[in-house]
């Protein structure tokens, strides 16, 4: 349940072109998005975003940046710590609360039906019942809503393992049930795009957007990233270019699902 990455990306207006930032542009690009259009919908600026397992902020720091209240809720005391530290650090600790706990006890610590947002982003490779998870994340919206929910993909980890010269562990992550290449592989599971939507549509919500995140960032040499001229930005073009495509996804190293309640608009 840990943060995607060090820093995503900051607000389009402050566009971040460290490396950290290939590793979560395309979300950040994607819940912007859907943020803006449920400010339109309500007419409300100030929207109550959910956001588990989102240790120290590394989204809800930004999201509260745009005028958002964010709750967070992670299991780990040391990452609500330096949640707090970062969110008075940005100035606006009146705008994020983090509380204790994880997204199979949500409703011990939340309310049912109180956030037009919810943020589950690197939760369901390390709960025991992701279905359950994904359940309790939607009850966690109003009637109006959006999920995005961002999980392990599995092809990502194969090509990775096999260009790595480990093609056993790349072929045992392939027919594992829950895609683990083996007993020291750090991931609990990985999620195919089939697998991520049905989770969401059985959840109640329909499909608004699919996008491969890191298709590419994690096998690009990062010396060639760090030394090129305009290698960063161009590499970040090319994973914007490349993650609403579908034949992408079975490769991408994360996946992106963006939830949407019958009522929400589109993508």
């Amino acid at each position: 349940m840990s943060d995607p990455s060090p820093n995503p990306a900051t607000p389009r207006s402050e566009p971040s072109r460290s490396r950290s930032a290939l590793r979560t542009a395309v979300v950040w690009d994607v819940l912007q998005d859907a943020l803006d259009r449920r400010v339109k919908a309500t007419g409300r600026q100030a929207l109550d975003v959910l956001d588990t397992g989102g240790g120290s902020g590394n989204f809800a720091v930004p999201v509260a940046r745009l005028g958002h209240r964010v709750t967070v809720v992670d299991p780990s005391p040391n990452a609500l710590f330096a949640l707090e530290r970062r969110a008075a650090e940005a100035d606006v600790a009146d705008r994020v609360r983090g509380v204790q706990g994880d997204v199979h006890g949500l409703f011990d610590v939340v309310e049912r039906g109180g956030y037009d947002a919810v943020l589950c982003h690197g939760v369901l490779e390390y709960v025991d019942d992701p279905a359950e998870g994904v359940r309790n994340a939607v009850a966690a919206l109003r009637e109006e809503g959006v999920l995005s929910l961002l999980a392990a993909g599995l092809g990502g980890a194969v090509l990775a393992r096999a260009l790595a010269g480990h093609f056993t562990e790349a072929r045992q992550a392939l027919t594992d049930p829950d895609g683990r290449w083996g007993t020291g592989d750090p991931v609990p599971r990985r999620f195919t795009v089939e697998q991520l939507a049905g989770l969401v549509e059985s959840a109640g919500l329909r499909i608004g957007a699919v996008h491969g995140v890191r298709v590419f960032a994690d096998l690009v040499p990062g010396v060639l990233v760090d030394t090129e001229p305009g290698a960063m930005d161009a590499l970040l073009r090319l994973e914007a270019a490349a993650a609403e495509i579908a034949a992408f996804h079975s490769v991408a190293t994360q996946l992106h699902v963006l939830g949407e309640t019958g009522g929400t608009g589109g993508a």
